[in-house]
């Protein structure tokens, strides 16, 4: 794992285990709720839904035409935006929602159409506001995505004064022919990975707790640097690759979000000594004392996006595009196998 960087501030005493949930965030309790909405789900279903591969974003059949489906998605910026209003930092929240909003459909294959934001304040201040809405219209125009409209609703009471929420809407379009099948998925395949900048929009509660608020203005840029949007990447290595499946590592990690998009007989095997982590994660990783699944659980741990593919087609990937690497490979699975594993090494 990388070292953190020399001039790192002072560390607090660490949390033994259990970190993110001794900072307020129960995992098992998120996943249990996600479990009881897909039963509430099953007991009816539109005739023009389909089945979306690892729940990243749902798919409808496109009105009087079955060869596409709209993709659609909504996400937020999370506790991320208590940091940035702390610290007064605006600029960078609106296309945190977006990129992730993104990447979560093009885990579907999709090309954006259109986007709505949501922004929930304690008290409004026009320009607050002004500045958080143009991050997220610049955002969509990169993608060349229309903003639609959206709410902005005042509420004090729920949020202090200082204090706001950011969601969103996303919608998008596939060609049916066009949606990754896990099923395609075969051991020996490569995981190609594409590289975080730090904690996106995950993590962030811990990140708090682990970070006083008197140091937030030293880590300022590190903690509020943009989600990426990993679009264009993904479409470059389209164009020379067959790419069979990806994933968008967000709140889970690594143990989580690739398991998703994988069929049940497949596991993936990484090599952390393939990616760097980001300074500011191992930092965190050191304050916390965490062990090596809640690391990976918690944090994206460096790895942004995954894709995965033939050892052929990988080599054409990392060559289209220069921060891409393979960071793993595809196994069979066995019954009672995990879906995940990481060593910090490959043995043979």
């Amino acid at each position: 794992m990388d070292n953190p960087g020399p001039n790192w501030p002072k560390a607090e005493a660490p949390l033994r285990e259990d970190a993110y949930a001794r900072a307020g965030v129960d995992i098992a309790a998120g996943n249990e709720a996600v479990q009881r909405y897909r039963a509430l789900a099953q007991t009816w279903k539109h005739p023009s839904q389909l089945d979306a591969i690892g729940g990243f974003g749902g798919l409808f059949t496109l009105p009087g035409d079955a060869s596409r489906a709209l993709v659609a998605s909504s996400d937020g910026v999370g506790t991320k935006t208590l940091i940035a209003a702390a610290l007064r930092r605006y600029e960078t929240v609106g296309a945190d929602l977006v990129n992730h909003c993104v990447n979560d459909i093009l885990v579907s294959n999709a090309t954006p159409l259109f986007f709505l934001d949501y922004l929930a304040v304690g008290k409004l201040e026009p320009d607050v506001a002004g500045t958080i809405v143009a991050g997220v219209q610049f955002a969509c125009r990169a993608h060349r995505m229309a903003l639609l409209g959206g709410e902005t609703a005042e509420m004090p009471g729920i949020y202090d004064a200082e204090h706001f929420d950011l969601a969103g809407t996303i919608v998008g379009v596939v060609e049916t022919a066009r949606i990754p099948d896990p099923g395609r998925v075969r051991p020996g395949d490569a995981i190609v990975g594409f590289p975080a900048v730090g904690l996106h929009t995950n993590g962030y509660t811990l990140a708090r707790a682990l970070i006083a608020r008197d140091e937030w203005p030293a880590f300022a840029e590190t903690l509020l640097a943009e989600h990426p949007s990993y679009y264009r990447a993904v479409r470059a290595v389209q164009d020379v690759a067959d790419v069979k499946v990806m994933a968008h590592i967000t709140g889970g990690g690594l143990f989580e979000n690739v398991p998703r998009t994988l069929p049940e007989d497949a596991k993936a095997i990484f090599e952390q000594t393939r990616w760097s982590v980001p300074p500011l994660i191992a930092e965190l990783v050191r304050r916390g004392d965490l062990a090596h699944e809640e690391r990976y659980r918690t944090f994206n741990m460096g790895l942004g996006f995954t894709l995965v593919m033939t050892t052929a087609d990988a080599v054409k990937a990392i060559g289209v595009v220069s921060e891409a690497k393979v960071v793993g490979w595809i196994e069979k699975r066995e019954a009672g196998e995990p879906a995940v594993v990481i060593h910090p090494a490959r043995t043979a």
